[in-house]
């Protein structure tokens, strides 16, 4: 993972789950991350623990709906590390439902934070690459990428629409620009603690907990992506429980 040292990483959502997870494990290969999220208090906890196992780590407040706030969490990264080698769209809710219970605030809530936070970072990080013509975008989606079912609709849509924007935006970059997407199965994360009508809350709760990988897992993949020499692109990973055969 040589190709990994030294890289300045920005991570979306990295207060818990797969963000954390991918701060943690890149920053022991010796990457500098930079963590975004709202909940700053579990983005201290995370930061001081990578500096005290020898890392190197920064955090500062995140809110990806709002434009300005992801290019100031840029501009952040550049001021803290002078650079910024790659960025990574983790950020993501997952208030699954029936579309006759018509949870349109939590439609709307799930654009915002699932394409439009991916499409801000890119308006933020891509200037930045473009400047230099080199850095990498992995963007974050879910096995629901390519697959809808029940209580999926809205949520498999944005994960979709993201899969549409990774692959459109590797064509339209720089060819020394790179763009991965990993497409985690299930994974022990906090998404389903965002799903509002409780009995659906502890299915998938126990459902998770029935065959789940580790966030770990989707971080040696990000960490794989990256690690590539810069001119192999891997455009695609999923990566999901060997027993998760139906979706």
């Amino acid at each position: 993972m040589e190709n990994v040292k030294g890289k300045v990483v920005a991570i979306t959502g990295a207060s818990s789950g797969i963000g954390e997870a991918i701060a943690r494990h890149l920053a022991s290969l010796g990457a500098k991350v930079v963590l975004g999220a709202r909940r700053t208090a579990k983005l201290e906890v995370i930061a001081n623990s990578i500096l005290e196992n020898g890392g190197e780590a920064v955090y500062t407040s995140l809110d990806v709906t709002q434009p300005d706030n992801v290019k100031a969490f840029v501009e952040y990264a550049i001021d803290k590390y002078d650079t910024l080698d790659v960025f990574v769209n983790n950020a993501g809710l997952m208030p699954l439902s029936m579309i006759n219970n018509y949870k349109i605030a939590e439609w709307h809530q799930m654009i915002d934070v699932n394409v439009k936070g991916v499409l801000h970072g890119i308006a933020a990080a891509l200037p930045v690459f473009e400047s230099k013509d080199s850095g990498q975008f992995v963007n974050i989606t879910s096995v629901g990428d390519r697959w809808v079912g029940p209580t999926s609709t809205v949520y498999s849509a944005t994960k979709f629409a993201v899969r549409a924007i990774s692959d459109g935006l590797r064509q339209e970059v720089s060819r020394n620009i790179r763009v991965a997407l990993v497409a985690p199965g299930a994974t022990e994360s906090e998404l389903p603690n965002t799903i509002s009508d409780p009995e659906l809350k502890k299915m998938a709760i126990e459902s998770f907990r029935k065959d789940t990988i580790p966030g770990l897992a989707i971080a040696k993949a990000v960490a794989f992506a990256i690690a590539q020499p810069t001119d192999v692109d891997v455009n695609e990973l999923v990566v999901r429980p060997t027993a998760q055969k139906a979706y």
